[in-house]
């Protein structure tokens, strides 16, 4: 299919119904573009901000077929979509990042090995695929470990910390039986994250890495500047251009890291797709990862990631969100409401940026 830039008046067609497709949809009218969503609800919040959605399951194929026929270009929000999905797609319009990609990121095990192919380091890790492997896999990662399964998780879901003591077997029945990884625990001072671009010309674009605090499994806080060292950047976007590369990959993708001085980086996992530790692009650069994404899609040229702004990010997760009029009320505060009908524990109902003059 043709790689030309898409003029304005394309309508981009975003797979995924959430809030990243929520601010995708914002960006993508902001270059003068359509949007139509397709996901299985009826109103969710990218819907509200779009010319039209599709409500149908991920899986339905000839209403995939029919909204290819709508679209000029597609994407995704998040990396849990079928692959088959992806591909009915691919037969009709571009899809960036293609289904090729998901093959990778959507398995846990899978990613790990094309990591490690690559010669980035991952935490150790032993494959569990039935009860009674559960218990040599922990010895394997010596002793304790996170039991996580292989594809599905997000947010700390599907994932049973495992100590000394413990039962591994009972580990793997309490994250839902299905095929998993243990992970040793990796000693680590900080954790970050890379996001970059890549363009249909292989162009790419790093943005500043921010660093990134974590409760409960769930991103709550991330910062720029990262006060890390700048080598420690300078390879974590070394390591994110090669998998970029590797991947042939068109659009943003975020790689996760944890770093300690002795240990240096090491790979957590792949986000093909917009990030959350990402969302203070809006706020402090020239040109948002929301924004970046959609150019690389569409095949226009990437635009300026550079930080203008010092920036923190807070995601509001639960009833945080119901603190809303006092952080309207805050001078310099931006924040962004997801439009969810219900806030639950462990949920992100939205983010807040608190911005400052870079120093």
């Amino acid at each position: 299919m043709s790689a030309a830039p898409l003029p304005p008046g394309s309508t981009l067609g975003i797979v995924g119904v959430g809030q990243l497709g929520q601010m995708l949809a914002v960006a993508a009218a902001r270059l003068g573009f359509r949007v139509r969503t397709f996901g299985p609800d009826e109103d969710p919040p990218a819907a509200r901000v779009a010319q039209a959605h599709m409500a149908a399951p991920y899986e339905d194929e000839e209403a995939l077929r029919r909204f290819a026929g709508c679209v000029d270009a597609a994407t995704y929000e998040f990396e849990n979509i079928p692959p088959r999905s992806v591909a009915v797609l691919q037969d009709h319009v571009p899809v960036r990042p293609g289904a090729e990609v998901l093959a990778v990121c959507q398995d846990r095990l899978e990613e790990k090995r094309f990591l490690s192919s690559l010669g980035i380091p991952v935490a150790p890790h032993a494959p569990v695929d039935h009860p009674g492997g559960a218990a040599e896999a922990l010895r394997a990662v010596g002793g304790e470990g996170i039991l996580k399964t292989r594809r599905f998780g997000y947010d700390g879901k599907g994932q049973v910390r495992l100590r000394a003591g413990d039962d591994p077997a009972a580990g793997f029945a309490e994250a839902g039986g299905a095929p998993a990884i243990i992970e040793g625990f990796v000693p680590f001072e900080a954790e970050l994250s890379q996001i970059a671009a890549r363009s249909v010309d292989g162009a790419i674009a790093f943005y500043d890495t921010p660093r990134n605090d974590h409760e409960s499994g769930i991103l709550r806080r991330s910062t720029l500047p990262s006060g890390l060292p700048e080598e420690v950047s300078a390879q974590a976007r070394a390591l994110t251009g090669k998998v970029l590369e590797a991947l042939g990959y068109v659009g943003v993708m975020t790689l996760e890291f944890f770093w300690s001085r002795d240990g240096g980086l090491v790979a957590n996992e792949i986000a093909p797709r917009v990030h959350n530790s990402g969302h203070w692009t809006r706020e402090a650069c020239v040109t948002s990862q929301f924004e970046q994404h959609v150019r690389a899609v569409m095949g226009w040229p990437l635009g300026a990631p550079d930080r203008q702004l010092d920036a923190e990010m807070v995601n509001l997760i639960g009833a945080d969100a119901e603190d809303w009029l006092a952080l309207a009320s805050e001078p310099g505060a931006r924040m962004t409401l997801y439009g969810k009908a219900e806030a639950r524990p462990g949920r992100k109902m939205g983010h807040v940026v608190r911005t400052r003059p870079r120093q």
